[in-house]
């Protein structure tokens, strides 16, 4: 009774939910002290960091029952033949992303879609006000009054329908043109990307891009008015090789994370796995390490230096573990790797725009493809190998020997892992 009171006379008449309070203050502290000072040492080094150009591991074609699909790990390369795309286009263009820089390459699409509109056709564009706070609203007035824009508001949004419903971000990069053509993957759209980062998109040519251009008319939908709204069109087969999984938050529809950890758990031989944010829940995690432990040979690929220290120091926090269960870890160190591409056993593979983090697999509007064909798993590992190329391989002991420092600042940052 005294402790009782002892509690009241300092927190009041409601001391558990004010020591609630109180202790979540607290409980935050590390991680936000962690992650604020490695932002502020980052900001430092970046200034003498000297940009280099990606390396491009080729561009290969693959034929998928009665689609065409190229693999593209160039920027400049995807960005033309989008282009190219959009100027042949006679009836639509759907066009959706997470980041549109304001710069030559960002000026290109919007003239792209000018010219689609000012030709009738029905140009529409979706991205994401959040990933675009730094880009000057007036270059996105370039849009000809012809294009249909929907900016996905980046704090102005509905919250008391439901937090879940309406936190994630518009993360999806998708064009589908005349629903004959369709790119996917993770290039945003800028001259960064172009040049200097290393991702992976692919296009579609055939009845296969009717999973992407349902992706973005689910979206659309969701923030459309009745009049303004895009048409269903059946597909062309119900059991198709190209399938798209899609996560629609608004709906807590988040299919992709259910497609890798059905792929990992059916792996036989290999899994190889690209990403550039690492930061799997228990479950991806578990399937993972399971999977080594049985014979897999598992190959993570990551940035050894992404363009967020905080989650390349919250990813490493997993490489112990990993490592011990014989997962093979793979720095890449050429430049900023961004491919969001797994391929399992020769024969299962996945690009899109989701990373293994709990972000892209559990909050945003995100998009994968899943393709089930030898061929086109053939060339994602000849991706994969060309990358492998340019990594460092993490071998345990040399990693347990890491600063004592990073190994703090690791286990600062566990509570922000829900977050990233």
């Amino acid at each position: 009774m005294a402790t009782l009171n002892t509690v009241r006379a300092i927190f009041g008449d409601r001391p558990l939910r004010r020591v609630a309070a109180v202790a979540a203050a607290i409980t935050a502290i590390p991680p936000i002290t962690a992650a604020a000072t490695l932002i502020a040492v980052d900001a430092v080094k970046s200034r003498s960091r000297k940009e280099r150009e990606a390396p491009r591991p080729g561009t290969f074609e693959a034929q998928v029952q009665e689609s065409r699909i190229t693999l593209y790990t160039s920027g400049s390369e995807v960005y033309d033949d989008m282009i190219e795309a959009i100027d042949s286009a006679r009836e639509t263009v759907l066009l959706e992303t997470f980041i549109w820089k304001g710069d030559e390459v960002g000026q290109r699409f919007i003239d792209a879609m000018n010219r689609a509109a000012d030709r009738g056709v029905d140009a529409r564009v979706l991205y994401d006000g959040f990933g675009n706070l730094v880009v000057p609203r007036k270059f996105y007035s370039g849009f000809s009054d012809k294009v249909r824009v929907k900016r996905l508001p980046a704090f102005a949004r509905p919250y008391w329908k439901g937090l879940l419903r309406h936190t994630g971000f518009n993360h999806s990069k998708i064009l589908v043109v005349d629903d004959h053509t369709g790119f996917i993957g993770g290039y945003n759209i800028g001259e960064l990307y172009a040049r200097q980062w290393r991702d992976t998109h692919i296009r579609e040519q055939g009845p296969a891009v009717w999973g992407l251009r349902n992706s973005i008319k689910r979206v659309w939908n969701e923030h459309a008015e009745e009049d303004d709204k895009i048409s269903w069109i059946p597909p062309d087969s119900w059991d198709p090789e190209v399938r798209v999984a899609a996560n629609l938050p608004v709906q807590l529809v988040y299919p992709i994370r259910q497609l890798y950890l059905a792929a990992i758990e059916r792996a036989r031989n290999h899994i190889y796995i690209t990403t550039p944010y690492f930061i799997p829940d228990q479950q991806i995690l578990h399937a993972l390490t399971q999977a080594a432990r049985r014979g897999v040979d598992v190959r993570v690929m990551v940035p050894k230096k992404s363009n967020h220290i905080v989650a390349d120091f919250a990813s490493r926090g997993f490489y112990g573990q990993l490592l011990e269960a014989g997962v093979t870890i793979l720095l890449y160190d050429a430049a900023m790797i961004h491919a969001k591409t797994a391929t399992i056993d020769g024969i299962w593979s996945t690009v899109g725009t989701a990373n293994i983090d709990r972000l892209s697999l559990s909050f945003n509007y995100e998009t994968n493809v899943e393709i089930i064909d030898r061929d086109f798993a053939a060339n994602m590992e000849t991706v994969f190998e060309r990358d492998s190329e340019h990594c460092e391989v993490l071998t345990s002991p040399r990693w347990r020997d890491r600063h004592r420092m990073a190994r703090l600042a690791e286990t600062a940052l566990i509570p922000l892992r829900p977050f990233l």
